[in-house]
């Protein structure tokens, strides 16, 4: 199993909630996030006064999945995502050793897989 943490821009975050039902990934946790990387800052203006925003508005999906389902994850979040502009985002994937579902106490890929009897 994997957790993919992808951060992209939030104008696009509706597009790759899509992309990801579409697909058939089941669930994610969606979290506003601030960060800062190639693109940096910019400057604002309140009440008069510039100053200088340090970080960009960012949306953050976490995806647990199954090895099988990263790659289509990737080229979904990527044909949505993609702007071909500085700060469409990252994708980070990670190892994950193990899932809890806390209702049910199913464990590993049951699960992070959708239960339709539930």
């Amino acid at each position: 199993m994997k957790l993919l943490t992808i951060v992209i821009k939030p104008s696009r975050s509706d597009g790759v909630r899509r992309a990801l039902s579409t697909i058939g990934i089941g669930g994610a946790t969606i979290i506003s996030a601030q960060g800062f990387g190639t693109q940096k800052g910019h400057s604002e203006t309140y009440r008069g006064a510039s100053y200088e925003v340090k970080t960009k508005p960012k949306t953050m999906f976490q995806v647990a999945c199954k090895d099988d389902d990263v790659e289509n994850i990737i080229k979904a979040v990527r044909e949505v995502a993609n702007t071909n502009e500085i700060g469409d985002g990252k994708i980070f994937i990670t190892e994950l050793n193990d899932v809890v579902r806390i209702r049910t106490g199913e464990t590993g890929e049951d699960a992070i897989t959708e239960n339709n009897n539930e």
